[in-house]
């Protein structure tokens, strides 16, 4: 707080000896004590109004704005939408006219009319070997 060196310190003690003298130097330096108290008590109790009148102002600040969200009906859609399109309608590429192609008929294949296989036509399908196996 203060900047007292030693030095200074000692000369004032030494002054403060010389001029109260030692029979009241005690009684001085307990009334400068609570001086000293009573002004750091004052200071703490001026701090601490000053944050209450603070902290009273920011809680004010609070519930004005929280009354005010609460009277504004937010319409969600609506946000989001002024949020995608800041200018007030959607892009526009000029083609909107387009539809888009629809895609060409499948032609219609018929299946093959089925056989019943007979045992003819599996060995007319196995070719014939002459040759012996190979050892």
């Amino acid at each position: 707080m203060f900047d007292i060196a030693w030095s200074e310190l000692l000369v004032i003690i030494v002054v403060a000896l010389i001029v109260v003298g030692p029979k009241d130097l005690p009684r001085l330096m307990r009334t400068a004590g609570q001086w000293a108290g009573r002004a750091r008590a004052m200071a703490d109790q001026f701090r601490r109004s000053f944050d209450d009148i603070a902290r009273q102002t920011e809680l004010d600040e609070l519930r004005a704005e929280v009354n005010r969200l609460q009277e504004t009906r937010i319409d969600p859609a609506a946000e989001i939408e002024t949020a995608m399109y800041p200018t007030g309608n959607p892009i526009n590429f000029g083609n909107d006219d387009v539809s888009p192609p629809t895609p060409p008929a499948a032609p219609s294949v018929e299946p093959p009319p089925s056989t019943p296989a007979s045992s003819s036509s599996v060995t007319e399908a196995l070719p014939e070997t002459t040759e012996a196996p190979r050892t």
